[in-house]
């Protein structure tokens, strides 16, 4: 179904699926001796959810697809180097001396609970308040507490995340570590410059952020539709055209560098390099070959 304005949604349907999605193949990339990531929640927290199709995944039981980038191995591949991505971005910033994370749009997000996060640092985490009570009550009944102090911020990012954010006790004078992982591209161009300027606004020099880095620009005009043909072959029935926003928006370096941020792009090519892995030759790699991840920092 189509995006509209104030739609809401659970981890079962519209974006907040994208979000199961993604904690699927952090499941599936976490299992077995060989495993590439260590994210012993997600799987239950798939499993919660109750989506058969991502349930499948984890359980090696959706059809073989005669795709380069569909195999289970090229899944965990391109999770791997997404997840790696940001968890390092947070690790950096600690070994810097940032105490202050905010993970935008959270979802199922488990980095307050697996990453080794230095003593006083409080992790902030904000969506929408079903997205957060779920994961809360099924990562409590599992008996798990978070490796930081973590705070959730129960809002719509359309709304006043900001006043919310500050109300959750953020101190806009320290240097916080933000990621918007997954995100950008479900918003609204205009939302999108919206969000970094807020996130602007709230940070103190030293601060940084990480996203993801995509030029839609260069991108030919049914690149949505091919994303969804494409996730449809494993039995998915998100709609990905539906959910993002097309139409012109800035690169979000560009916007950045424009607002004060100094930046630094990592190629997807050079993203699965650093782990000895080689981006899958399918149809869909010329559309992304000036894509890949974002960090900023503000001086």
């Amino acid at each position: 179904m189509p995006r509209t304005e104030g739609d809401s949604w659970d981890l079962a349907s519209s974006v907040g699926a994208t979000a199961t999605a993604v904690a699927a193949s952090r499941a599936l990339a976490s299992q077995g001796a060989d495993a590439l990531l260590d994210d012993r929640l997600a799987d239950p927290l798939v499993r919660a959810v109750g989506v058969e199709t991502f349930i499948k995944l984890i359980d090696g039981e959706l059809p073989t697809v005669d795709d380069p980038a569909m195999t289970p191995r090229a899944m965990k591949e391109q999770i791997t180097v997404r997840t790696r991505y940001f968890d390092g971005f947070f690790l950096a910033a600690a070994s810097a001396g940032i105490r202050q994370a905010v993970i935008l749009a959270s979802g199922l997000d488990t980095r307050a609970y697996r990453l080794p996060w230095p003593a006083t640092t409080v992790v902030y985490e904000i969506d929408q308040p079903q997205v957060i009570d779920f994961k809360t009550r099924v990562i409590d009944e599992l008996g798990t507490a978070p490796a930081a102090e973590r705070r959730t911020v129960r809002i719509d990012l359309r709304d006043d995340w900001s006043a919310a954010l500050r109300a959750s006790g953020f101190d806009a004078g320290a240097p916080t570590a933000w990621i918007a992982e997954g995100l950008l591209i479900y918003l609204p161009p205009e939302a999108q410059d919206r969000l970094l300027d807020d996130i602007t606004a709230l940070s103190a020099s030293g601060s940084r952020l990480a996203t993801e880095h995509m030029d839609t620009r260069s991108l030919p005009e049914d690149w949505a539709q091919r994303l969804t043909e494409r996730s449809k072959r494993l039995g998915s029935e998100i709609d990905l055209a539906d959910l993002f926003y097309t139409g012109d928006r800035h690169p979000a370096g560009d916007y950045l560098r424009e607002h004060g941020w100094q930046t630094t792009i990592t190629s997807t090519e050079n993203a699965y390099a650093a782990h000895g892995f080689a981006v899958p030759d399918d149809d869909m790699r010329a559309f992304f070959g000036t894509s890949g991840y974002l960090t900023a920092t503000l001086p």
